[in-house]
């Protein structure tokens, strides 16, 4: 009986762990589970859904190849950055952005060598892919 209850404790305890860091770590949205984007970051883990805000570092031109995205940086609390790609063929563009403000996100990390960029910002039309979403001054645009 020792036998079986030590590995099958030992199991137990390192689920309950993992289980708590990702209570740790996840969100509520749609009741999807997510890691924060430092965590995606720290661990470069491709097409994770991410949330988090950041300030707008940098205004960049749309991105007119293929579907067209609105395109700026985000500075996070952490130091990082990350590249938004906003589809704005599917979603709205946020018209009033300006350097300085303040932007919520929830999409889909991909990691590169500059910090990483977020994308999938909006609804899928076909409903295969997890809706995302960016918050500015009180609206979310999606």
């Amino acid at each position: 009986m020792k036998k079986i209850f030590v590995p099958l404790l030992i199991i137990g305890l390192a689920y309950g762990y993992q289980q708590y860091q990702l209570t740790e770590t996840a969100g509520t949205d749609s009741g999807l589970s997510e890691r924060p984007v430092a965590l995606a970051q720290a661990n470069w883990r491709s097409g994770e859904q991410v949330r988090g805000t950041g300030t707008v570092s940098r205004l960049l031109s749309d991105d007119n190849e293929g579907s067209r995205h609105q395109r700026f940086i985000l500075q996070l609390s952490s130091g990082r950055t990350l590249l938004v790609a906003h589809n704005i063929d599917l979603a709205p563009r946020i018209s009033s952005l300006r350097e300085g403000d303040t932007v919520s996100f929830y999409g889909e990390y991909e990691p590169n060598d500059q910090g990483g960029v977020i994308h999938w910002t909006h609804g899928d039309p076909q409903g295969r892919h997890t809706a995302g979403w960016l918050e500015h001054n009180g609206r979310r645009y999606q």
